[in-house]
């Protein structure tokens, strides 16, 4: 890892920083996963999928309770018309979230127990006091692995301010979904939607933009995508604005990847009651430094 960073290092599209995490740090998070998989009671589970289409995205109840919670979604594929799993429960997980870093000893450890994780913070001087949200392992299961489509990070706050953490806990490569990025399309591509809370109920992505801007945006998207092959224990930290995504996994091998999202917290930045993840009396968001980033606001409190 770099002695120090800086946000001019993921303006452009993201930074990859390799082996952050020790090879132990990264097979402990694998081995929990996979164990978290493996116990998890699937004869009581709703049978909730996880989806990202604009038409069909998951919103139940299990699904909108799970910010302070450690659940378990599945593939759309592994789940037959009956709602049965068509193969074994440790090839049906789509991912796991969404209070990991909170509630499980192992990635707490990793996310605000982590001084590397820390210094990031500090060192890109993009946050005063930031918050860490919607900690998830996503699984990309072999063959049926689904596509997650182009889309950005930053509908959390105004002003934006969303970082993610992606941490590749197996070799992620072009056959098993291995994440692509827009180069500069927080520049030219802007937001023109968020997946928000519906006041009916369920989640569905609300459009911001007039339908002139929705349509540029649509063009200025369609640029030459890079992929971003990772190994076990590497770090991409994902400018919130940045277009991003990854294929289907169409391999034998599963793709395991651990992520988060940071955030500005409260007054610096506005948490919309809109979105669908909300803090909780009993599980506000955890920040992720011990003291607040204070040269931000007066260099001389360095």
């Amino acid at each position: 890892m770099p002695e120090f960073l800086h946000q001019d290092q993921i303006d452009e599209v993201y930074l990859l920083i390799p082996g952050f995490l020790s090879p132990e740090e990264t097979n402990n998070l694998l081995q929990r996963s996979k164990q978290l998989i493996s116990e998890f009671p699937i004869e009581s589970h709703p049978r909730t999928k996880f989806t990202t289409g604009d038409e069909n995205h998951v919103g139940d109840n299990y699904f909108l309770t799970s910010g302070d919670k450690i659940r378990f979604f599945l593939e759309e594929d592994a789940v037959d018309g009956d709602g049965k799993l068509n193969r074994e429960k440790e090839k049906a997980v789509n991912k796991i979230g969404h209070a990991l870093h909170e509630l499980d000893p192992v990635f707490r450890k990793v996310t605000l127990e982590n001084q590397k994780v820390q210094a990031v913070a500090r060192d890109l001087a993009m946050h005063v006091d930031p918050v860490a949200l919607q900690s998830m392992v996503i699984c990309k299961q072999p063959q049926i692995g689904g596509e997650v489509g182009e889309h950005n990070d930053s509908y959390y706050t105004d002003p934006p301010s969303a970082l993610g953490f992606w941490f590749a806990l197996e070799e992620c490569t072009p056959l098993n979904g291995a994440l692509s990025f827009l180069p500069g399309s927080h520049l030219t591509t802007p937001i023109t939607k968020r997946f928000v809370r519906l006041p009916e109920g369920g989640t569905g992505f609300e459009k911001i933009v007039p339908p002139e801007v929705e349509a540029h945006a649509a063009t200025s998207a369609k640029g030459k995508y890079i992929l971003e092959a990772c190994s076990p224990g590497d770090l991409v930290l994902i400018h919130g604005a940045v277009l991003h995504k990854s294929e289907r996994n169409t391999s034998s091998h599963t793709r395991f990847a651990y992520t988060f999202h940071m955030i500005e917290s409260s007054p610096r930045a506005l948490y919309d009651a809109k979105n669908w993840l909300q803090p909780t009396p009993s599980m506000p968001f955890s920040r992720v430094l011990n003291e607040p980033n204070l040269k931000l606001i007066n260099p001389a409190l360095a």
